[in-house]
């Protein structure tokens, strides 16, 4: 779907053009382009097609936004069944651009089953193989980030398909059957340089996400269901770990353990300030100074949905799910949030979205004090969306 973003239009927060995938059973999830930072010494690359990877079918559907802004076309499609023939991967996801070429966080191998690997593709998105020289030491795989001038890569773990799609279960933490690790890559050789178990306080560590400044090497990775931030960076011994949020956990009537929040989304703006996050079961989004990296100050917080029963409307509308995907402009003035997880997981935690649908609001973000504001001309509601 394309959303109008412009305050100054008339259709400011409306829907304005929808791009159907030729097939049912996707499950879009995340989404990537072909051309990114990477790409800056080279004047030919155009930050032209989006990658929107199936996690269920592992389809890859390339989606050209440049012949018209407004209303997307689809360029190409990758078939899920070619991508398992030719390098025993599935369910894609992440999606980064190495200058011409492209890398996709592939979550299992061909039956479902972990670790996954990497998908290389070229320029003409045509498979090149896996990128990847050995994954030993890599339980599962999830979101992955590069700093290319300090030959590293971090990638993270949520577990295998056949674990997670199905929907969620206690019991398969205590099984072993999600990840707490996280891998430092040595990027030119594409093969694990050093990997940290998070244990209880990491468990199921999803996105990873470095400063923008290529010469950093501080980062930040979720631990979801322990729901805790973990800060790294690169000191005279190596690489160093340490958590640096922690988000308690609520006791809830009815639910079977303390609540953890279930961090399921982050995001650092461009300008290495700010570190946001979801949090897709308390349902509040926050908003943290990470001047210094290793010392983040909660400066803004905002409740969406979620179980605790904080706000189960926005503008005097029912929301049903709570944030969960991020977005923030490149300005790092707007936060747009959408309200669902993963189709399965949507409809244990939240029944209701089944028939209520999700909804995407913008929350504007004060860059010079911190702070966060609901902008209350900004709701998309999908309840009523053609198809479901």
């Amino acid at each position: 779907m394309t959303i109008d973003a412009d305050e100054e239009s008339p259709t400011y927060s409306q829907i304005i053009h929808r791009l159907e995938m030729p097939n049912i059973g996707d499950e879009l999830h995340h989404i990537g382009w072909n051309a990114c930072s990477s790409c800056h010494g080279d004047a030919t690359k155009q930050r032209r097609y989006l990658l929107v990877p199936g996690v269920r079918s592992s389809r890859i559907h390339v989606v050209d936004t440049m012949t018209d802004p407004r209303a997307p076309r689809m360029h190409k499609v990758i078939e899920g069944d070619e991508i398992k023939e030719k390098t025993n991967l599935s369910a894609p996801h992440t999606v980064h651009c190495l200058g011409s070429e492209i890398i996709i966080s592939m979550l299992g191998d061909a039956a479902g089953e972990g670790p996954g690997g990497f998908l290389h593709l070229n320029e003409n998105f045509e498979i090149v193989g896996r990128w990847e020289n050995d994954v030993s030491g890599m339980n599962y795989n999830y979101d992955f980030w590069y700093q290319p001038r300090h030959n590293v890569m971090v990638s993270s773990e949520w577990g295998a398909p056949n674990t997670f799609m199905p929907g969620f279960d206690l019991e398969d933490v205590g099984a072993g059957k999600y990840g707490h690790s996280i891998h430092f890559w040595d990027f030119e050789g594409k093969t694990i340089a050093k990997s940290v178990d998070l244990g209880e306080e990491g468990m199921i560590p999803l996105e990873v996400r470095f400063h923008h400044d290529p010469d950093s090497t501080h980062g930040f990775v979720a631990a979801t269901l322990s729901s805790n931030v973990f800060h790294w960076h690169k000191n005279g011994s190596g690489w160093e770990v340490e958590k640096v949020i922690d988000i308690p956990t609520i006791d809830v009537e009815g639910f079977p353990v303390p609540m953890p929040s279930l961090i399921t989304d982050i995001l650092i703006s461009m300008d290495d300030k700010y570190l946001y996050f979801s949090n897709w079961l308390h349902g509040d989004v926050r908003q943290y100074d990470i001047s210094d990296p290793s010392n983040p100050k909660l400066t803004g917080q905002i409740w969406l949905g979620g179980m605790l029963g904080k706000a189960p409307d926005v503008h005097g509308r029912p929301v049903a799910g709570a944030p969960q995907m991020i977005q923030l402009s490149l300005d790092g003035k707007r936060l747009y949030v959408t309200t669902s997880l993963f189709s399965t997981w949507d409809n244990q935690f939240y029944p209701d979205m089944k028939e209520a649908g999700g909804c995407m609001v913008q929350i504007d973000c004060d860059v010079a004090n911190g702070g966060m504001t609901l902008n209350d001309r900004f709701f998309v509601d999908f309840a009523n969306e053609p198809n479901g």
